[in-house]
């Protein structure tokens, strides 16, 4: 065991935006290339059974910021919806509060909150995104090609060292750089976009992972029989009802190819931590804001389902003189809640009051369980129009309660891939009322609003 370290240890967050959990090879992908992560697993404590809040960016980053769940910070969309919000400003932040104990922080890459900019939570420096725009030009180089529109394509104008995920990098290695010559620990957050569709990715990446080589996902054959109609709708919406997986294949290899060019990049920062004496006492964290379908389900993005490929996600921590190496912890994490009280903890602070996430830092060290039984996911709907869901899921069983639609319960254990609904099946009556009072129990502790006095009688 590792004993924890009286310094303040500097953090490095690396978030990535709709990552799924099986597409890392540490955590069992046949053909998927990512040493970089399966270094950090080797050298760190990789969490096998990590959920997102909320399988949709705005508000499941939101939740990172604040350290409470959806319904409580008030952002259940992203923005330019007709439920999208920005954090209640009452809720003090994590990177407040690392900030109040004498943190330096800087972000780089994607925010996803309309109005303000992480210098409003904190932050110190922001180096957006949406600046890469401007250095491409400023290189000569055409604008990122959309002629496949949210379905990807081969950015034919660049080498790899000239994509926004190594720009990126870039600018973190020049943050870390920075941070080095300061006395003050450091907080630095990166927020790359990737590997979020559309992947228009350079050579050789997008060709990396030649399709007839791209078995289908597991889920891949679904009738969708005995589930709500909006599932059907949401492949109509996107136009890919009659897609086979010839179709998918090309663009989940561009997923997969984009997956790799992010870990290579991760494998330059790394280095560059290690070359600057920074590895040793600095919490490396990967993790995500939420999976990915692409295809899974014959379906694209997210939206009106619960399936483990949106809300399961990697979540990887390393720190050499602070946590065990070579650990695979299968408890129950909620990524966002869970790191934002980590984040406290490893700065020696007390984390706000309104935060329920428990930290990592002793799970990892196996000081003492998670203790949780369950995971819980809400949904509000997005773009496509509101549409309420919770999900509850223990070791074998996952419960999706749809306030306006039937119920869909899997048994995980003999139905990977989600296929079959079981919320109607007799036998599971019982399963099936145990599953609901959990997700009630936890409605009532959120003070979730769905739960009322109309709706209280279907979970009860």
């Amino acid at each position: 065991m590792t004993a924890p370290v009286s310094t303040p240890p500097n953090i490095l967050l690396i978030h990535a935006d709709q990552h799924r959990y099986d597409c890392v090879g540490c955590n069992g992908h046949p053909l998927l290339q990512t040493p970089n992560l399966d270094r950090l697993a080797a050298e760190g404590v990789n969490f096998t059974h990590t959920f997102c809040p909320i399988p949709l960016c705005a508000p499941s980053r939101t939740s990172l910021l604040t350290g409470v769940w959806p319904v409580q910070h008030g952002c259940i969309a992203n923005a330019g919806t007709e439920a999208g919000a920005t954090v209640r400003p009452q809720l003090t932040t994590f990177s407040q509060t690392l900030h109040q104990a004498g943190y330096a922080l800087r972000y780089v890459g994607k925010w996803h909150e309309a109005g303000r900019t992480p210098l409003d939570y904190g932050f110190d420096h922001y180096v957006p995104e949406r600046d890469y725009v401007a250095w491409r030009e400023e290189q000569g180089l055409p604008p990122r090609p959309q002629q496949n529109r949210w379905f990807g394509e081969t950015d034919p104008y660049i080498a790899p060292a000239q994509s926004r995920l190594a720009w990126g990098a870039q600018q973190v290695m020049d943050a870390l750089a920075a941070a080095a010559t300061q006395a003050q620990p450091f907080f630095i957050r990166w927020d790359p976009g990737e590997p979020h569709l559309p992947n228009v990715v350079p050579e050789p990446y997008a060709s990396l992972y030649a399709p007839d080589q791209i078995a289908p996902w597991p889920s891949f054959p679904d009738p969708l029989r005995n589930k709500p109609f909006i599932q059907q709708q949401q492949r109509c919406t996107w136009g890919i009802a009659d897609w086979t997986w010839a179709d998918w294949a090309p663009i989940v290899g561009r997923y997969l190819g984009e997956i790799t060019l992010l870990d290579h990049q991760i494998g330059r920062v790394l280095a560059s931590l290690a070359a600057l004496g920074l590895a040793e006492n600095t919490l490396v964290i990967y993790a995500a804001d939420h999976g990915d379908l692409c295809g899974g389900h014959g379906m694209i993005d997210k939206h009106f389902v619960m399936y483990e490929e949106l809300v399961r996600v990697p979540l990887l921590m390393r720190w050499p003189t602070g946590l065990p190496a070579g650990i695979r912890n299968d408890g129950f994490v909620c990524a966002a809640l869970d790191l934002a009280a980590t984040f406290c903890d490893a700065a020696g602070v007390a984390a706000p009051a309104h935060f329920v996430g428990q930290s990592l830092l002793p799970i990892a060290r196996s000081e003492h369980e998670s203790g949780r039984t369950h995971a819980f996911a809400s949904y509000h709907g997005n773009q496509f129009g509101l549409y309420s869901q919770r999900m509850v899921r223990d070791r074998r069983w996952k419960l999706v309660w749809n306030a306006t639609a039937e119920d869909e319960l899997y048994d995980l254990e003999n139905d990977a891939g989600e296929l079959i609904n079981l919320a109607h099946a007799p036998e599971c009556a019982d399963l099936l009322a145990d599953l609901r009072q959990h997700l009630a129990t936890w409605m009532n502790e959120i003070n979730d609003p769905l739960l009322n006095e109309w709706t209280r009688r279907q979970l009860t």
